[in-house]
């Protein structure tokens, strides 16, 4: 992801109002639920704090995509049997 894109997509969905959830998915498959505006800082790289998780942080460059979805129902996500 070009680093324009990434600066834009994540100012356009931070800025909604209400706020409303998306996802953020790393090169290594790995999905970060963005649910509250408060859960992500970004400024050309951006951190991630999930609740009772790690801080995930990343930049443009490790980026496959930006989904306009949260992750429980974002394209892609398994679902348990």
């Amino acid at each position: 992801m070009t680093a324009e894109n990434f600066e834009e997509t994540i100012g356009t969905l931070m800025a909604l109002r209400p706020f409303k959830p998306f996802t953020i998915e790393l090169n290594t498959g790995q999905r970060c639920e963005v649910d509250h505006p408060g859960a992500l800082l970004w400024k050309g790289a951006g951190v991630f704090k999930s609740p009772g998780g790690p801080l995930v942080i990343f930049d443009h460059d490790s980026v496959n995509a930006i989904i306009n979805s949260p992750a429980h129902s974002a394209p892609g996500k398994r679902r348990s049997k």
